[in-house]
């Protein structure tokens, strides 16, 4: 099994910075993809960046700019470097990752932007 455990978040101003991380621990496994999603009080679950073994990134048009996803292979630990925050941006942030034939999840991290 695989976990995945997140951590950073946390409150902070808008147009402020946040980074927030995500490590996976286990055996026998190989992460093909990383990424995080997120949802806000009463919305759906939103994809928000993701990141492949090769080191491709995909961004939400809504954070593009704004957010950089990264990724130590080594560390099987993903970052997601967050600036410019909006109140929108508020939400439990989810870190996930794509197994041969799974998916894994993290328990979920508060970003909160507020002044």
């Amino acid at each position: 099994q695989v976990q995945l455990v997140e951590s950073g978040g946390g409150v902070v101003q808008p147009g402020g910075s946040l980074s927030v991380s995500c490590a996976a621990s286990g055996t026998g496994f190989y992460i093909y993809v990383m990424g995080w999603y997120r949802q806000a009080p009463g919305k759906e679950r939103e994809s928000v960046a993701r990141i492949t073994d090769s080191g491709i990134t995909n961004y939400a048009d809504s954070v593009k700019g704004r957010f950089a996803i990264s990724r130590d292979n080594a560390k099987n630990t993903i970052y997601l470097q967050m600036n410019s925050l909006r109140p929108e941006d508020t939400a439990v942030y989810y870190c996930y990752a794509n197994l041969a034939t799974a998916r894994a999840w993290g328990q979920g991290i508060q970003v909160t932007i507020s002044s």
